[in-house]
């Protein structure tokens, strides 16, 4: 049997290291052709990988953190999260459960161009995606209870988000404006048509002071 074989026949749990997994995903998700169309797969569930993302978004396999991006973007391709609230790396034939510590995505950089109704806000992330918050890709804001902060995500694809980083927190914040929305005036950003409440303008006031 042929060393290409062998790997394919192998599950995704067997793979000994990031890089052989990386070559049995790539075979079984035909990645490198846009997106692998991981929502319409049905595979059988083949249990955990001890795959963990971190909150800053480094990758770990086996203990280890995965370095070379190009293989965290081809794993990322074939990330879905389901309806259970678990994150799986999905090929045709297997779905394995992985860890993810708060989003598998973190946004790192936003372009914002335009103003009022017209305004775009364009995010990049580490993995790669490039994606305008709007009515396909929603922002949200969470309050962090540890530090009394808040943490913004945006939808990216299915029910993968991404973590905005805070030096790119601070700059949608830059874009604010005071808005009513249903009947409250709220701080929020607007993107492609689209108001996104960030936090009532009276609460924003409290926490500056004013």
């Amino acid at each position: 049997m042929s060393e290409q074989n062998s790997h394919t026949s192998k599950g995704l749990n067997e793979a000994g290291d990031a890089a052989g997994l990386a070559a049995l995903i790539s075979r079984a998700a035909r990645a490198g052709k846009g997106l692998p169309p991981v929502e319409r797969w049905n595979p059988e569930f083949c249990g955990e990988l001890d795959m963990e993302i971190r909150a800053d978004g480094t990758w770990f396999y086996m203990g280890t953190p995965i370095g070379r991006m190009p293989l965290v973007q081809l794993f990322s391709t074939v990330l879905r999260k389901d309806a259970d609230g678990i994150t799986y790396l999905v090929t045709p034939v297997e779905r394995v459960a992985i860890r993810v510590e708060d989003a598998p995505f973190v946004a790192v950089e936003v372009d914002v161009s335009g103003s009022g109704d017209d305004q775009v806000m364009t995010f990049r992330t580490n993995v790669g995606d490039v994606v305008e918050a709007g009515p396909e890709h929603p922002l949200r804001f969470v309050d962090e209870d540890e530090t009394g902060g808040l943490k913004p995500y945006i939808l990216v694809r299915g029910r993968l988000e991404a973590l905005v980083a805070r030096p790119v927190m601070y700059e949608l914040v830059e874009h604010g404006e005071e808005l009513e929305i249903d009947g409250r005036t709220m701080f929020a950003v607007r993107s492609r048509g689209e108001i996104f409440p960030i936090m009532p303008a009276a609460e924003l006031k409290k926490l500056s002071g004013q």
